[in-house]
């Protein structure tokens, strides 16, 4: 589909400003030219950085050609040669390494790996999740002292540690050997760890920061085997190298559920992962698609709309270890019976999440915090569990960063705030709680630069905002910061056939960040019908400004949105420039294109002649 500079927005009705992806049309001809591609494909691979020469690995990567070395990681080499030496040593149902993992999608994944791994040589390694409510995130004494009355003399952190000095340090001083495995930010001074493997150690030079937790985990598995097969330990024993390839479904669940870019490795593990995962060999992710009724080849989009959210919810409610004991088992039976106790904490965390963002929203439009540079929402009523969840909603709604803060008790009786943050470009909340909490005003914090959390004294909450809204002011010249929203092209009804979505989809995918589905904005259409679905979904039916043929499109949760009520009341009688993804519905046997509406705003506000090259 044909680029255009046309169509600019400064402020849609989401609040958002809306930029055009650039491309070099004469590199675009020279691609269709030299490698007999649709001309909006070649555009695509322009606008996303994809050089001529690596257009082959970007459409097929292969485990053969281009899987990563794990030796690159800083430290890899000393922990492969440890971790074997323990594995040669360990003795037949053994568990001398113990396994302690976040209690995410990323981090149930990252100990499903390991403990498949572990148990292949005999071992049976005790596995704790933190309870996101009771204990909050990240290893911690106790944690440390469970395992090692389970027996464990080592202990294996996935996706979590690089910032738990303190806990570290207490778990070293009970005697044990402490592995570190994570990919957040660590700060100058390493913990005080036996290994740490994260890409992006400052004196890492693997070029792999990208990794989520369970690539650094996959990796580390296959360095230990390696080592083992080096030192004639499969031989010598006569039992076959671990099944590293049977171990793909999970790596590539947890690298899209994470939302790490899908780029160079990550694109591999998505591609290889989801390959494997169609064998459904898995079976917990099995259990998983049968009560998340995904009848089909599992996809990213299943796996971020259906699956992760099903794993993710047994921490929202006191069932942290559901995740991982479900992706590690291999009985069918018992892969059912958990699959279904986190349908039901899927069900709940549904119920208490929309009465929590009905009370965040009230506060944001009574209090008008709308109009300051950060959104802050904090109430005794929150739940600790959804606290990210609202903070992503708040900030999509809005158009602004945004966090949730939530209460709960410590470990030593006292109430603390705990609180979830995730930002727009150009705003690190990493850097932002991290710069706070050298402040004095956060107890800990950090993260990523668009998501992170923080903990924090109740009586330090209003001076924690105050410093927040300073802290953005000093980074925008006009003091008010619109999210910007990045548009692949323009589009049209007509042109958005199956076919087009398929060549779509198979040439780019898989999306995720770093390599985002594509998003077009249909200029000027038109609807012919407009309601309401489950009192909060909109359903249209939209055509091109000149009419032809129809497409339905969703604006999900859009009934409360600005956008939403100006096309419930105003969509008949005037046009919309709306911005979206395409998705294609399969029913009965029948395909058909539908729009997944994100942003829009009156089309007759533009005063600028809209111009529409189709592809298709």
């Amino acid at each position: 589909m044909g680029q255009s500079s046309a169509l600019h927005v400064q402020k849609s009705l989401g609040g958002k400003s809306w930029r055009f992806f650039d491309a070099d049309d004469a590199e675009v001809t020279r691609i269709v030219q030299t490698r007999q591609l649709p001309e909006f494909i070649a555009r695509l691979l322009c606008q996303r950085g994809i050089p001529s020469d690596s257009i082959d690995e970007f459409f097929n990567p292969t485990l053969r050609d281009h899987f990563p070395d794990p030796f690159s990681l800083k430290g890899m080499a000393e922990l492969a040669d440890d971790i074997a030496a323990r594995i040669m040593a360990a003795k037949e149902g053994g568990s001398t390494i113990g396994i302690l993992a976040d209690f995410d999608v990323d981090g149930a994944t990252s100990a499903a790996i390991l403990t498949r791994f572990l148990r292949h040589f005999g071992l049976n390694p005790p596995v704790y999740i933190p309870d996101r409510l009771e204990e909050g995130y990240g290893p911690s004494k106790a944690s440390f002292e469970s395992l090692k009355e389970q027996g464990a003399e080592c202990v294996i952190i996935a996706d979590c540690g690089i910032t738990a000095h303190e806990p570290i340090t207490d778990g070293r001083a009970l005697g044990l050997d402490i592995v570190v495995l994570d990919h957040h930010e660590p700060e100058d001074t390493l913990p005080d760890a036996n290994h740490i493997i994260n890409p992006k150690r400052k004196d890492d030079s693997s070029g792999l920061d990208m990794l989520a937790a369970c690539g650094v985990s996959f990796l580390v598995c296959v360095a230990i085997n390696n080592r083992l097969r080096e030192k004639g330990f499969y031989k010598e024993r006569s039992i076959e190298e671990a099944p590293m390839k049977s171990f793909l479904d999970l790596l590539g669940l947890g690298t899209v559920c994470d939302m790490v870019p899908l780029q160079g490795p990550n694109r591999l593990f998505v591609k290889a992962g989801f390959d494997q995962m169609a064998h459904h060999t898995n079976e917990g992710i099995k259990a998983l698609c049968l009560v998340g009724k995904v009848e089909k080849a599992p996809t990213p989009t299943d796996a971020g709309w259906s699956i992760g959210p099903r794993i993710n919810a047994g921490s929202r409610v006191h069932r942290s270890d559901l995740g991982a004991k479900l992706l590690s088992t291999t009985d069918a039976d018992e892969a059912m019976s958990i699959a279904l106790a986190l349908e039901e904490c899927n069900q709940e965390r549904k119920e208490i999440q929309s009465k929590m963002m009905k009370t965040a929203c009230d506060k944001v439009e009574i209090t008008n915090l709308y109009m300051k540079p950060i959104i802050v929402v904090e109430d005794e009523s929150f739940h600790p569990g959804l606290s990210g969840l609202v903070a992503g909603r708040l900030k999509e709604r809005y158009g602004k960063p945004a966090i949730c803060v939530t209460y709960a008790e410590n470990s030593d009786g006292s109430i603390e705030g705990r609180g979830s943050g995730r930002s727009v470009k150009g705003i690190s909340m990493a850097d932002m709680f991290i710069s706070a909490r050298d402040e004095g005003l956060l107890v800990k914090g950090g993260g990523h630069a668009m998501a992170g959390g923080f903990t924090i004294e109740p009586d330090k909450i209003d001076a924690f905002r105050e410093y927040l809204y300073s802290y953005i002011d000093n980074l925008s010249e006009d003091n008010e910061i619109i999210e910007e929203l990045e548009i692949d092209s323009l589009a049209t009804v007509r042109g958005a056939t199956p076919n087009f979505i398929k060549l779509l989809t198979d040439n780019m995918g898989p999306f995720g960040v770093g390599n985002a589905e594509p998003i077009f904005a249909l200029s000027g259409v038109r609807a012919y019908s407009v309601d309401v679905l489950k009192e909060k979904h909109i359903r249209l039916m939209l055509s091109d400004s000149d009419g032809g043929s129809r497409m339905k499109a969703m604006f999900f949760s859009g009934v409360d949105t600005e956008l939403g009520q100006a096309l419930l009341t105003q969509s008949k009688v005037m046009p919309f420039h709306l911005v979206g993804q395409f998705q294609i519905n399969s029913w009965q046997g029948r395909e058909s294109v539908e729009f997944h509406v994100k942003d829009g705003t009156y089309a007759i506000e533009q005063k600028e002649k809209i111009e529409i090259k189709e592809a298709v």
